[in-house]
C-alpha cells in the first residue's frame, strides 16, 4: 500500500492557533518497500538460500582463449575477444576479477580459485575484512572443471556465467535459464523502459542484409560480451566498418549467434548501476546504487557510491520488475542492471547483469563504512603502484588501517625488469571532497 504523509498546517488568529489543515501526499513509489540488506559479504547476501544443498562459488568467468583448459566453445558463447591477440587475459579472468570478490565473500560459501591469491594479501584481508578465508578452494586450472562436475563435497556451484564443461545439474541456477538471462537479447522482456532495438540471428540473417538506422549514433551489440567488450557504439562509418569487422570475426570462430541493434539514449546526465538481490521465494534486498565511471568509448573503470544521500526508491518500479522477471525464470542471487538517466529525467536500462557486478564489493562494504562515517567511496579497477604487494602494504599503511583505502585485488607485473602491483581497490572519505584529498594523497604516495 502507498503511505500516506500528513502536512499539517496551522493559522494564527489574535495569537492563538485555530485551523489545521490535513493534506495527504501519496507517492507512487512507495507501493514498495524494499530494505537494504544487512550485512557486509557475499555470504551474507546468499546465506538463506543455501540451506538446502552443500554450495560452492566459481569466482572465475569462462574464456575462450587457448591458455582455457575448459573454453566455452560449444553453447554458452561468451564474447571475450575476436582473436587470441585481444582476448581478455588469464591475468584478469584467473586473478584479479576472482580475487576481488573473494575479498569480500565471506565465510559462508566456499570460493573456488584456480589461482591462488599472494599470501599477503589474503593476510591483509583477515586483518582488514575480518573473514577466516578458511573455506577457500584452490582447484588446479587444468582441471577444476572434470572434478567439479565429479565432486561430491558440492551439490551446487554458483557462477557468474554458465560453463559448458560443466554439468548442467551442478550449476546453481539452471545455465540454459542464467544463459537466456544474461543475454542483451533479452531486455525487451523485463518490463522496464529501454531504449528502442531489434535482434538478429545471424544464422537466419546475413550479416550485410540488416538494415542498419541511416543516422548516428546507434549501437551494435554482441549477446554475451564480457566487460564491454561486443559493445560498439556507432558514431560514423569507420566505426561501423570496424564494428562489422569484428562482427565477421566473431562468425568465423563461431562465437556469436545474435547481435542488437539499439537506438542511442540522447542528452545522458547520469550512468547508474543499481543492484539488489531476489531469493529463491522472490524476495528482494537492496544492495545499492552506484554512478559508473566509463570511458568515452564505454569501457567500464569503476563506480562511485554516496551510500547515505543515494534514493533507490526513483528505481523501486524497475527493480520489481526484474526481480519478478528472473523470479519467475528460476533465478536467485545478485542482479545489477545499468541506467541511463536524460536530462529531462527519463530512465532506461540499457543492460542487466544477472550476476556479481563488478561494483557489488563496493556496495557490501555499505555498512562498514558508514560505520566509520565514511559516506563516499569509489570502486577502481585501474590502479597501479610501483613496487611488490608488500612494500605497498608498508607504504600506504596508514591509509589502510583507516580504511581510506581497501585492497580487493593486488597482482604483482614485470616490465623492463621493475616490479609494479596493479590493484582493485575502494577509496572511501566522508564527503567526495575529503574522498578527493584521500585519493590526492595516495597518489603522492604512488597510487596511480
Amino acid at each position: 500500500m502507498p503511505t500516506l504523509r500528513l502536512i499539517m498546517s496551522s493559522y494564527l488568529v489574535a495569537g492563538k492557533t485555530v485551523q489545521f489543515k490535513l493534506d495527504l501526499d501519496v507517492s507512487m513509489n512507495s507501493t514498495y518497500d524494499f530494505p537494504y540488506f544487512q550485512g557486509n559479504s557475499l555470504s551474507d547476501l546468499f546465506a538463506p538460500d543455501i540451506t538446502d544443498a552443500r554450495y560452492a562459488f566459481i569466482l572465475n568467468y569462462p574464456a575462450t582463449a587457448s591458455w582455457a583448459a575448459y573454453p566455452n566453445r560449444q553453447k554458452y558463447f561468451i564474447q571475450d575477444g575476436s582473436s587470441e591477440a585481444t582476448k581478455t587475459s588469464f591475468d584478469k579472468i584467473g586473478q584479479k576479477e576472482p580475487w576481488k570478490n573473494l575479498a569480500v565473500l565471506g565465510d559462508a560459501i566456499p570460493g573456488i580459485v584456480i589461482n591462488q591469491p599472494p599470501n599477503s594479501l589474503i593476510d591483509y584481508w583477515r586483518e582488514h575484512l575480518g573473514f577466516s578465508y578458511s573455506s577457500m578452494e584452490m582447484i588446479d586450472c587444468s582441471t577444476y572443471l572434470e572434478d567439479l562436475s565429479q565432486s561430491d563435497r558440492f551439490d551446487k556451484l554458483l557462477s557468474l556465467f554458465p560453463f559448458d564443461n560443466l554439468k548442467p545439474e551442478k550449476h546453481a541456477v539452471h545455465p540454459d535459464i542464467h544463459y537466456h538471462l544474461l543475454s542483451k537479447a533479452t531486455l525487451a522482456e523485463l518490463g522496464v523502459q529501454c531504449p528502442k532495438y531489434q535482434t538478429y540471428n545471424l544464422h537466419e540473417v546475413n550479416l550485410e542484409s540488416i538494415q542498419l538506422p541511416e543516422q548516428f549514433p546507434y549501437l551494435i551489440k554482441t549477446s554475451h560480451g564480457l566487460s564491454g567488450e561486443g559493445t560498439y557504439i556507432i558514431k560514423s562509418a569507420s566505426d561501423l566498418n570496424y564494428c562489422l569487422q569484428e562482427v565477421r570475426k566473431y562468425l568465423e570462430i563461431k562465437l556469436v549467434d545474435t547481435i542488437i541493434v539499439s537506438e542511442f539514449v540522447k542528452n545522458e546526465v547520469q550512468n547508474y548501476c543499481v543492484q539488489f538481490y531476489v531469493s529463491k521465494t522472490g524476495n528482494i534486498r537492496l544492495i545499492g546504487t552506484t554512478s559508473q565511471l566509463v570511458t568515452p568509448e564505454g569501457n567500464y573503470l569503476g563506480g562511485l557510491i554516496h551510500y547515505r544521500e543515494t534514493d533507490m526508491s526513483r528505481f523501486f518500479e524497475m527493480i520489481a520488475a526484474i526481480g519478478k522477471y528472473a523470479h519467475q525464470q528460476g533465478y536467485f542471487g545478485v542482479i545489477g542492471f545499468d541506467v541511463l538517466e536524460d536530462s529531462e529525467g527519463g530512465l532506461y536500462a540499457i543492460d542487466a547483469n544477472f550476476r556479481v557486478n563488478g561494483s557489488t564489493p563496493l556496495c557490501v562494504q555499505r555498512h562498514t563504512l558508514l560505520g566509520l562515517g565514511k559516506e563516499v567511496a569509489k570502486y577502481s579497477s585501474d590502479w597501479r603502484m610501483d613496487g611488490t604487494l608488500e612494500s605497498i602494504l608498508v607504504t600506504l599503511k596508514p591509509e589502510l588501517d583507516r580504511k581510506d583505502l581497501i585492497i580487493l585485488s593486488a597482482l604483482e607485473k614485470v616490465k623492463y625488469g621493475k616490479i609494479y602491483t596493479e590493484i582493485y581497490g575502494i577509496v572511501a572519505g566522508e564527503d567526495m571532497k575529503e574522498m578527493q584529498h584521500i585519493e590526492q594523497n595516495l597518489h603522492s604516495k604512488g597510487l596511480q
